[in-house]
């Protein structure tokens, strides 16, 4: 790790991926707080979390993994499933709807690439754009809450296993804590990542 190994290096690092990493949190929160508003659910609308300024998504932990890992998470958007018309089913659009919008910002900024192969440090900024929302993507559909793919367990599993899906959502910010101080996350999410990165860099060449 950079910290360690050069301190100097590393906040270099860490100035040029914050904006990237900006660019990602705000990109996934506003697309759950989008489509939870268009289904129904005027929570995240209310409280201020449609907006573009990413302050009001930081989460200090999550945005510190991220630096630090490469993966991480933002502050959830507050939603109010008894708004929507179909409870589960309007979940698991709006849990969807993050990382498909990470994949779409990594999908522009490889267009970027591609077509004016930037230099220096806009080269830097694209890069960290599109490695960020392509990791940030990928870590959210793990199926654990409280990550994105936590809700799609409610389809995966079925209603006998009510009792495991409580522990899960109970203990899931623990468990996920623990895969990540062990390193089973990274191990996961680090080839799914390579392979998600290399299927939106096809889809831009298609474009370019």
């Amino acid at each position: 790790m950079d910290l360690l190994g050069d301190p100097a290096v590393f906040l270099q690092r860490v100035l040029l991926q914050l904006p990237a990493l900006l660019v990602a949190v705000t990109v996934h929160e506003v697309a759950h707080a989008l489509v939870a508003d268009r289904l129904g659910d005027p929570t995240a609308r209310r409280l201020g979390r449609i907006t573009l300024n990413p302050l009001p998504h930081i989460d200090p932990l999550g945005a510190l993994c991220l630096v630090l890992a490469g993966f991480g998470w933002a502050k959830p958007v507050p939603v109010d499933a008894r708004n929507f018309r179909h409870p589960v089913r309007d979940m698991f659009w709006v849990a969807l709807a993050g990382p498909i919008a990470n994949f779409l910002a990594a999908l522009v900024a490889a267009v970027i690439y591609l077509g004016l192969r930037p230099s220096g440090l806009l080269l830097v900024a694209v890069g960290a754009v599109f490695s960020l929302n392509v990791a940030l993507g990928v870590f959210n559909l793990i199926p654990l809450p409280p990550l994105d793919g936590g809700h799609f367990l409610r389809y995966a599993l079925p209603s006998s296993a009510a009792g495991i899906l409580a522990i899960l959502e109970r203990y899931g910010m623990l468990i996920l804590l623990a895969l990540l101080f062990i390193g089973a996350i990274g191990k996961i999410v680090g080839p799914v990542t390579r392979v998600i990165g290399r299927i939106i860099f096809t889809v831009a060449r298609l474009i370019v």
